[in-house]
């Protein structure tokens, strides 16, 4: 929504419908969407912004507040698959507010009478160790952290978010990762680990943090990947229409299939993002968008295949 140029939300709405897509994330409580989402049947993952959660760690009130004012006038007809409290803040300075807010949220929503998980949205910065995916585990700034808030998810059974970019770890590194193997495209096993075959990145890193959450001591967890894309241009390495709409359309195929350590399994995924947005900084972070501005496809997604 970091946009000067953007359609209504009711307008926004009416396009997911017409899509078929009936899940979204929210980023931070945005009152006019959520009232264009009234009956849409359209699930929403609701972000807290950053700033917030020292509040709502330290104050119950406000957490109840909170819910008061963003989810209860809107909960008879709106359907909140989470409440994420804050996103991409571990590990950092408000690393040790997640879990305290997560608490002071869950119990005001059950006050309210809401069955609405809490929970948050992670980098794979927090890794310490990604490759092979099995040695995935996380950093020493981040492992304190994480293994008390996972174990307050999986007691709950309610999924952690990560953020995902095989683009940028791409970029990153273009010596040693393959384009096609970031792309879905290399049509082979490039990574062997104990008995698994990875052919795409994303499988890869998605991997590498359950094996992570199960170092820290929670197995069986089901990650939700809640945020992962390719841009589209702006002069980024490999950033090009067709490279997006390649990565993109073979993950919507993709995602049924599970990863490697669970296979069958299928990952619930948020495409980011789904428009190009012009108050983003220069270069790539404006091109992620499935659409432009004035709602024309900047490439085609086929969400029924």
């Amino acid at each position: 929504m970091l946009g000067d140029n953007l359609p209504s939300p009711s307008q926004v709405v009416s396009l997911y419908r017409s899509r078929n897509i009936t899940k979204l994330r929210l980023f931070n409580p945005e009152d006019d969407v959520l009232s264009s989402l009234k009956n849409s049947g359209i699930a929403v993952i609701l972000g807290t912004y950053n700033q917030d959660l020292p509040r709502l760690a330290a104050d119950p009130s406000f957490a109840a507040s909170w819910v008061g004012t963003h989810v209860a006038p809107y909960a008879s007809s709106v359907s909140f698959r989470a409440i994420c409290a804050g996103n991409e803040v571990i590990p950092g300075n408000l690393s040790s507010t997640v879990l305290p807010a997560s608490r002071n949220l869950e119990a005001a929503l059950s006050a309210a009478g809401f069955s609405i998980p809490v929970t948050t949205a992670i980098s794979t910065q927090v890794l310490a160790t990604s490759y092979p995916p099995s040695a995935g585990s996380f950093s020493t700034d981040a492992s304190s952290v994480m293994a008390p808030l996972v174990a307050f998810l999986a007691a709950r059974a309610a999924p952690p978010l990560v953020n995902v970019y095989p683009y940028f770890a791409y970029v990153a590194d273009p010596a040693d990762v393959d384009l096609g193997y970031a792309l879905f495209g290399s049509g082979r096993v490039v990574i062997q680990d104990v008995g698994l075959g990875y052919t795409n990145l994303f499988d890869a890193m998605v991997d590498s943090v359950h094996a992570a959450v199960e170092k820290a001591g929670s197995k069986g967890v089901r990650l939700v990947v809640s945020e992962t894309g390719w841009p589209s241009g702006g002069g980024g390495p490999a950033a090009t229409v067709d490279n997006a709409r390649a990565y993109n359309n073979r993950l919507v195929k993709h995602v049924k299939e599970g990863t490697p350590s669970r296979p069958g399994e299928e990952v619930e995924v948020y495409l980011f993002a789904m428009f190009n947005e012009n108050l983003k900084p220069e270069g790539t972070e404006r091109n992620f968008g499935l659409y432009n501005p004035d709602m024309t496809e900047v490439y085609h997604v086929d969400f029924n295949s």
